[in-house]
């Protein structure tokens, strides 16, 4: 599964959502297709009910089961997930890591392929931080229990 939106914020009062799309046009999401949430580190399906774009890369959104506004500030800032067939770009297979858990620390929220500093975001006790993703400090990867482990500098966290 390939991040392809992100949830930016309710819209309405009816449970319809911003999206915000990375590296996918609107309009190429097929919406007989399921997309996919993750709550408890688990996928949820949704299916994408409307579709109206908004801009360049960010649309309004209704998907099924989503019929309120405080279903819809549940999902703010949740990414939006789909499976398509992964292309050959270097820099998916870092945003595989989305949905994983930095050791110690928590969940792998997003992906940040900033030139020469690659980034992921962090969901931590006090809020999403961003943790440079740089091969001298990761100590081991473990792909089945999804689990990245990191020797981080001291206060990193704390930025």
């Amino acid at each position: 599964m390939l991040q392809v939106a992100k949830v930016l914020k309710s819209h309405g009062t009816d449970g319809g959502i911003l999206l915000g799309f990375r590296g996918i046009d609107p309009e190429d999401i097929d919406t007989t297709e399921p997309v996919f949430i993750y709550f408890d580190e688990l996928p949820v399906p949704f299916f994408i009910q409307t579709l109206r774009r908004r801009g360049m890369d960010k649309a309004i959104v209704t998907l099924n089961d989503v019929t309120s506004l405080e279903d819809a500030e549940e999902l703010v800032g949740r990414a939006v997930y789909m499976d398509l067939e992964e292309e050959d770009d270097p820099s998916q297979d870092l945003a595989a890591l989305i949905g994983w858990t930095l050791k110690g620390v928590g969940p792998i929220t997003d992906f940040y392929d900033i030139t020469a500093n690659p980034c992921i975001e962090v969901q931590t006790k006090k809020g999403a931080v961003l943790v440079p993703l740089h091969e001298d400090l990761i100590v081991s990867m473990d792909p089945k229990a999804k689990v990245l482990e990191m020797n981080l500098p001291e206060g990193i966290l704390e930025v």
